[in-house]
């Protein structure tokens, strides 16, 4: 199984700190957020991932570089410009391949452990969400969570509202015929959770949207205060 990890955003919420350095580059408890997810990748043996760059692309492959370092190949999709999420993901198909694949969010930072993910089996599903109870910064949710489903709220399933964490296993014929350019994933999860192709599960983990300054200095201290 391969992965991906989203690395091409602009991190306009992070600045100043994203103007020189691309949001996964930036460090908590003395590692960037991507190594991370890239080492949590590696003790799980999936050691193919992808990462799509765009802002400071040179950057990450400066520091990264084939991923032998890390002991994983690095499959690099660079984009130019950001082609947001589905976009992103679209334009990587060609080196991720026909076999279901986990999503990573590079601006992330979780204890989950990964391994689960290895065994999902989305059969019919073109989809599997790893949710999170609602941070304070975003109290409403994304989706409903209702026995081992995903549903959009124009559904009306009496559900627990979650939010997805960034993580999942996606199966590239959700973006079966669709053409190249910027495009972002959630209406093509929406229509899938209302064609019923949506699996999902809540996180087991401490999870963090690392989404301003503030958030990274405050995780920073934690992981710090942890070891």
């Amino acid at each position: 199984m391969k992965a991906m990890i989203l690395a091409a955003g602009l991190g306009n919420r992070m600045r100043p700190l994203t103007l020189h350095t691309p949001k996964p580059l930036l460090s908590v408890g003395g590692k960037p957020l991507i190594v991370w997810h890239i080492e949590k990748l590696k003790r799980i043996g999936v050691t193919e991932i992808v990462i799509n760059t765009a802002w400071l692309a040179d950057k990450l492959v400066d520091a990264l570089g084939n991923g032998s370092l890390l002991g994983v190949k690095i499959l690099w999709s660079h984009e130019g410009e950001g082609l947001e999420t589905a976009g992103g993901i679209i334009n990587a198909l060609p080196i991720l391949g026909d076999e279901p694949f986990i999503l990573v969010n590079g601006d992330v930072w979780t204890t989950m452990d990964f391994s689960p993910l290895l065994n999902i089996k989305l059969v019919d599903n073109l989809a599997h969400l790893v949710f999170v109870p609602n941070p304070a910064q975003h109290p409403q949710g994304d989706f409903i969570l209702l026995n081992h489903k995903a549903y959009t709220f124009d559904q009306g399933q009496n559900g627990e509202a979650l939010t997805y964490s960034g993580v999942a296993v996606l199966s590239p014929k959700l973006f079966e015929n669709l053409e190249q350019g910027k495009r972002p994933l959630a209406p093509l999860l929406k229509q899938a959770m209302l064609d019923g192709q949506v699996s999902a599960e809540k996180m087991q983990g401490v999870w963090v949207d690392v989404g301003t300054p503030e958030r990274l200095n405050e995780l920073d201290q934690q992981i710090k205060a942890s070891l």
